[in-house]
C-alpha cells in the first residue's frame, strides 16, 4: 500500500528528533546523490535523487521560481518519492513542502546544535519568507530562552513577517543586527553577498542557507575566511554553490578550509567560544530521504 502523507502531518513532527534522525542517518553507508539542475532564465528545475543502503531511495523534483510571489504563487513547488530499499517499490508520496520545510530548517539546526554556543540569547533571521520562517519554529526548539530578529530587504516583509509573530522584533539595519548576534541564519535569493566578514564578531555562529546556484552568495569572501567552515556535504556544496566554488576558484580558501561535513559529525565542534563558525547548507537529495525516513516513522508511530 503506497501512503499519502499530507503537510498536516507535521502535528507528529519534533524538531530535536530531526536532528537526531538526520545525524543517525550519516551513520549508514554514504547515500549515492545526483542533482541534475536544468535553467531557464531564473527559473530552476532541480532534480536530486539519492539512495542510502539501509534506508532506501529517494526522488524529488523541486521547481524554483523567484518570479512567483508577485503574482502572488509559491516561489518552489514539486513532488517527492519514497521507494523501498529492498524491491523498488513505491512507499509513500509525500507532501513536497513538508518535507522541504523539515528537511532545510532540520539540516541548519543540526549544525546550531553543535556548533553554536549553547547559551546563545540573539538570534537574527536574515529573509522573512518562508524559509525564514521554518528557522524561527526550529531554533526556538534548540534555544527556547533566545531573542529573535528579523531583517528583510524590503521592509514590508519584515513586518509581516513580525506581525504573524510578535515578539520577533525587526532589524532596519543588517550591518548593526549581523553586529549585535550570537546566531545568524540566512535564507534569501541573493546574487551577491550582503553579510561581510568585517561585520562578524568572536563566537558566532553563521548559517547560510539561500544560495544554492553558482552565481548565488550571501557571505563574502572575507566572512568564509576567517570562520571555521563547515557544511552538509562536500559532494553537493563545494563545486556547485557560489558561496564555496568562488572563494576556492580564486584561492582566498582551499578545500582543506572546509573542515568537515556530516559524514564527518564527530568533527562538528567548538573549538572556544572566541571562534566563529560558519555552516553552509547545501542541502542534498540525502537530507530528504533521511527527512522523509523520520516523517514515515513519526507518522507511523502517532
Amino acid at each position: 500500500m503506497i501512503r499519502t502523507i499530507p503537510f498536516a502531518a507535521e502535528q507528529h513532527l519534533d524538531w530535536l528528533a530531526l536532528t537526531d534522525a538526520l545525524a543517525a542517518g550519516h551513520e549508514l553507508p554514504p547515500a549515492k546523490v545526483e542533482d541534475v539542475f536544468l535553467y531557464q532564465s531564473e527559473n530552476t528545475l532541480l532534480n536530486r535523487s539519492a539512495w542510502i543502503a539501509g534506508m532506501g531511495v529517494l526522488v524529488k523534483a523541486a521547481t524554483v521560481f523567484p518570479g512567483n510571489p508577485a503574482k502572488g504563487k509559491a516561489m518552489v513547488g514539486g513532488a517527492v518519492n519514497l521507494m523501498s530499499d529492498d524491491d523498488g517499490s513505491l512507499q509513500a508520496i509525500l507532501d513536497f513542502a513538508l518535507v522541504t520545510k523539515w528537511k532545510t530548517a532540520g539540516d541548519s539546526l543540526l549544525a546550531a546544535r553543535r556548533l553554536a554556543r549553547p547559551d546563545s540569547r540573539n538570534i537574527l533571521i536574515v529573509g522573512a519568507g518562508t524559509v525564514g520562517r521554518s528557522l524561527l519554529a526550529a531554533y526556538r526548539a534548540a534555544f527556547p530562552d533566545a531573542r529573535f530578529t528579523v531583517w528583510n530587504r524590503s521592509l514590508s516583509g519584515a513586518e509581516a513577517f513580525a506581525a504573524a509573530h510578535p515578539d520577533v522584533q525587526i532589524a532596519e539595519d543588517l550591518e548593526s543586527a549581523v553586529r549585535a548576534a550570537e546566531i545568524v541564519t540566512s535564507a534569501t535569493m541573493s546574487t551577491t553577498p550582503i553579510i561581510m566578514g568585517d561585520w562578524l564578531q568572536p563566537g558566532q555562529h553563521i548559517d547560510l542557507i539561500g544560495a544554492y546556484r553558482p552565481d548565488m552568495r550571501e557571505a563574502d569572501d572575507a566572512a568564509i575566511a576567517k570562520s571555521r567552515v563547515f557544511v552538509d556535504n562536500k559532494h553537493t556544496t563545494m563545486d556547485h554553490i557560489g558561496e564555496l566554488k568562488a572563494p576556492l576558484a580564486s584561492g582566498v580558501i582551499d578545500p582543506a578550509h572546509v573542515i568537515a561535513d556530516y559524514y564527518e559529525l564527530s568533527s562538528f565542534r567548538r573549538g572556544n567560544d572566541k571562534e566563529i563558525t560558519l555552516f553552509k547548507n547545501g542541502g542534498g537529495a540525502h537530507l530528504d530521504l533521511m527527512t522523509a525516513d523520520y516523517i514515515l516513522k513519526a507518522v507511523g508511530n502517532a
